[in-house]
């Protein structure tokens, strides 16, 4: 009998999972990954092996009422049947928002899931999904230790003048501050920079996927991030519209009398790069198109990372080394380019061909700082942090 790690990352339409063997060495090797996508309207099952081989898919009719609780059902079901005589020591899961109170990756408890559920006003498009299916590993495995990993955590290093807004003391004491995501993301490279950039203290790091954030990092903790209170503060994002006036909303609720729920549709859905270009929140179809839409879009989105790293690189007092991660981070050579060429100020230069090549250091000789595309792993992050919980 082998012994695993499954996580889980939850979605309001998707159930994400990657599988980990445990041997005894301690080391955690990826034997599967997949999800259930569609929840919701047409609902399809994708399996992957560690070697990112397909290993099944299944796809259910239109309409067909698959839940949550059904979708991860039939993901244990799978893993039951596909992965052969395994013991699973512990369940993984990203959850958004922990608070104040949590600070580290914890042991899901009675109490820990009546703290998060007070958060869920504060995030609701994804924490209360998070929750519902740490509910149904419970009631499917009710023996299996499961770990809640938050990507607020690794932000509550920031300094307090960086977490609170300038609201009267009653919001600011409260949960109304700057909370910061994409914590796992950034925890996991933090961990990785030390191999390639060993001699790096003050670091931004750009995470630019469907949503996007940059955080400062000083000594490897972060001292600074983009994303707010909410999941669309900072930088434009797919279809979430990064930094605005918060006198436009006022203006939306007022003088067009749209209610909350499409205002919070707005910013969520089809702003971002949907919203300015027209045509599409995916980079890669911007990078395609040749309307001019398109092209503006992708320049708007380069000014914006441009103008945090400089104002990061203000608070950090200098600048050792600029790390680009994630979809876009990790595979737009274009949007890579269009950023650093405005950053010469800081003596940044980049080796087009490596750049082009989406190789590891992509700045050149003579750069001043050190350029590098390192490839995010949550999932990992994720069952480091449980292995390590399960385990004590």
């Amino acid at each position: 009998m082998s012994d695993a790690i499954v996580v889980i990352n939850s979605g309001s339409t998707s159930v994400k999972f990657a599988g980990y063997q445990h041997d005894s060495s301690d080391s955690l090797n990826l034997v599967c990954r997949g999800q259930v996508q569609g929840i919701g309207s047409h609902p399809s099952f994708i399996a992957k092996g560690g070697d990112g081989k397909p290993l099944d898919a299944h796809e259910w009719e239109v309409g067909y009422p698959l839940s949550q609780d059904g979708a991860l059902k039939f993901i244990f079901e799978w893993l039951l049947r596909h992965q052969g005589d395994v013991r699973v020591l512990g369940v993984g899961h990203r959850v958004v928002l922990g608070g104040m109170k949590y600070e580290k990756p914890v042991l899901v408890t009675d109490q820990v899931l009546a703290d998060l559920d007070a958060l869920c006003t504060f995030e609701p498009s994804h924490q209360p999904y998070e929750l519902a299916v740490i509910r149904t590993v419970r009631n499917l495995r009710p023996s299996i230790p499961q770990v809640a990993c938050f990507d607020t955590s690794f932000h509550r290093t920031m300094p307090r003048i960086a977490q609170l807004y300038a609201l009267p003391r009653k919001y600011r004491e409260g949960n109304l501050r700057h909370w910061g995501y994409h914590g796992i993301s950034f925890d996991y490279i933090s961990r990785q920079l030390p191999r390639y950039a060993p001699d790096a203290r003050r670091v931004i790091v750009a995470h630019l996927g469907g949503g996007c954030s940059l955080c400062a990092m000083l000594d490897g903790k972060s001292v600074e991030t983009s994303m707010g209170f909410s999941a669309i503060e900072g930088l434009p994002m797919s279809t979430r519209v990064g930094q605005i006036d918060a006198g436009i909303l006022l203006h939306l609720l007022k003088a067009d009398r749209m209610d909350p729920a499409a205002v919070e549709s707005l910013l969520y859905q089809k702003s971002g790069l949907l919203g300015i270009s027209g045509v599409s929140g995916d980079m890669r179809e911007l990078q395609e198109s040749r309307a001019p839409e398109a092209a503006e879009a992708i320049d708007y989105f380069a000014y914006h990372c441009v103008k945090f790293i400089g104002a990061y690189t203000a608070v950090l007092g200098g600048l050792d080394a600029l790390v680009f991660t994630a979809g876009i981070g990790e595979n737009s050579p274009l949007v890579r380019a269009k950023v650093c060429e405005k950053l010469d100020w800081l003596r940044v230069k980049l080796d087009r061909a490596e750049n082009d090549r989406n190789s590891l250091r992509i700045s050149g000789p003579g750069s001043a700082v050190a350029v590098l595309v390192i490839p995010t792993n949550e999932e990992l992050m994720i069952a480091q942090h449980t292995l390590m919980l399960v385990a004590r």
